[in-house]
């Protein structure tokens, strides 16, 4: 499914990193959300890799990547630490300066290394979440409905782990089949290879301990930039699935809720698909990114 990419293992000040690299011209680093690791590009990378090279990580605690201990504040899965990770990954590879798109938790990533650091990152395409900054201090009953899984995954281990990993299969699957389309989407090939890293006990902690961070030093970083008027300030994409959970269950929209905390939006807009941009609508998503990347 990525013919011609090549993985590697990326050792970082705080993490093995697995590392798939393709293509050829401006780097472009792509990072997937929860519960996925990097196949979750698949649909996606071999097109991009013609123009770009295409850099694909799994996060760390995700996929193959090494699952280093949270802490007691649970700071080793934060998003500080996640995108420390890959702006290392990327220099290790010999670019000091990239293009980035994140999706879910990776999107989430890409926010915190917007901030951190502004002069590593050329262009962001954030895919399909609002900031957790907004979500935890505007709650509502049909987000919370809908997310369940974020206050489900803050539980203090180990608890939240244990259910999950009586029955991952059926967890995973149960999480990933939102529509009436199923897992049908999903290659198969990509769906073994979330179901043969969730069944690892130390991936279901570290996705735990990835939410734990959110609801804790996440959400006070967050909080500390949004008093002091700190934005995202290199040009940005949002991009969020039309009938997915984000667009039906935010209100204003999305774009407009990034404003609160970017600068520099060049575009705002949909796919058709839910909440797995990728995989339901990968023709509409890549010409997405495409346009955005490619833009002088």
């Amino acid at each position: 499914m990525l013919e011609g990419f090549k993985r590697s293992d990326i050792q970082t000040s705080g993490a093995r990193i697995v590392t798939v690299v393709g293509g050829n011209g401006p780097p472009l680093l792509l990072m997937h959300g929860n519960p996925f690791n990097h196949m979750h590009w698949s649909k996606v990378a071999p097109t991009l890799s013609k123009e770009f090279t295409v850099v694909l990580t799994d996060l760390r605690g995700y996929g193959d990547s090494e699952k280093p201990p949270g802490g007691d504040d649970h700071s080793g899965y934060s998003f500080r630490a996640m995108a420390q990770d890959q702006v290392e990954v990327m220099a290790a590879l010999g670019y000091d300066k990239f293009m980035v798109a994140g999706h879910d938790r990776g999107g989430r990533v890409l926010h915190r290394m917007c901030l951190d650091y502004p002069d590593k990152v050329l262009r962001a395409a954030i895919m399909d979440i609002i900031p957790q900054h907004h979500l935890y201090n505007n709650i509502t009953m049909s987000w919370a409905t809908f997310s369940w899984h974020w206050f489900f995954n803050i539980q203090p281990a180990p608890l939240p782990e244990k259910m999950m990993g009586a029955d991952p299969d059926w967890f995973i699957e149960k999480k990933l089949a939102k529509t009436k389309q199923g897992l049908s989407f999903f290659p198969p090939e990509a769906l073994a290879e979330y179901k043969r890293c969730f069944r690892n006990p130390e991936t279901i902690h570290a996705i735990c301990e990835d939410y734990r961070a959110a609801a804790g030093v996440d959400l006070a970083m967050d909080t500390v930039d949004f008093n002091a008027g700190r934005k995202i300030g290199m040009p940005t994409l949002i991009l969020w699935g039309a009938t997915g959970g984000v667009g039906r269950n935010t209100n204003p929209s999305p774009g407009e809720i990034w404003k609160k905390y970017a600068s520099n939006i060049v575009a705002a807009k949909t796919v058709p698909s839910g909440h797995y941009l990728n995989e339901e609508a990968p023709v509409e998503t890549t010409a997405a990114l495409r346009e955005f990347f490619t833009a002088k």
